[in-house]
């Protein structure tokens, strides 16, 4: 007797592959914050601001994933170096919660803050 053979398939919705990307990312040292577009500030009066999508964008295919997103980071520290970690956690990272590879990754620096910024920020 032959065995039917099971089909299987495993999707995503981008906003799980987003909030994975943001979550991993405010890990990195250096990151302040991911700052949203005009669809994330919408998606934040909807979610009261608690959305860890914001200033994401990802585009999920069945095997793989490219993903934008914007950042602002502390005064001082290196632009080029917070890019690299966050590209190689966030590839980690999708690779090991999804099993999808991370096949483009942009980030754009739209802000620095200072200490003294982030303290005035933070009162």
């Amino acid at each position: 007797m032959e065995k039917e053979k099971l089909e299987q398939k495993l999707t995503f919705d981008d906003q799980v592959i987003e909030k994975i990307a943001g979550i991993t990312a405010n890990q990195v040292p250096g990151i302040i914050s991911l700052d949203g577009n005009m669809f994330s500030e919408f998606t934040d009066k909807l979610t009261q601001g608690t959305d860890k999508t914001k200033g994401i964008e990802a585009d999920v295919g069945e095997k793989q994933v490219a993903i934008k997103m914007d950042a602002t980071i502390e005064y001082g520290k290196s632009a080029e170096t917070i890019f690299k970690e966050v590209s190689s956690r966030v590839q980690k990272a999708l690779r090991e919660m999804t099993g999808l590879n991370l096949v483009k990754f942009e980030m754009h620096i739209n802000d620095v803050k200072t200490k003294e910024e982030l303290q005035q920020d933070n009162k």
